[in-house]
């Protein structure tokens, strides 16, 4: 029987400085073409505040290995 573990992510809330554990469906990640334009966001389970962070390419790739959905954008020129 193979067990099934839950992916956490800790992260933390720039404006009340909390700490706390998200699942992968609390959070989204943006990949932009380039590391200006890449980033995850999540809402604070504590303040409720509405938090953006750049992600680099080792934050791309655990957020995407752990599940989490991602939306690719794409530049119009």
């Amino acid at each position: 029987m193979r067990r099934v573990v839950e992916v956490l992510f800790r992260a933390a809330c720039p404006d009340c400085r909390a700490g706390f554990e998200l699942r992968p469906g609390a959070l989204r990640l943006a990949i932009g073409a380039s590391s200006r334009t890449t980033f995850y966001s999540f809402t604070c389970p504590e303040c409720g505040s509405a938090v953006r962070k750049p992600a680099g390419e080792r934050i791309v790739e655990l957020l995407t290995g752990g599940g989490v959905r991602t939306l690719r954008l794409h530049s119009t020129l």
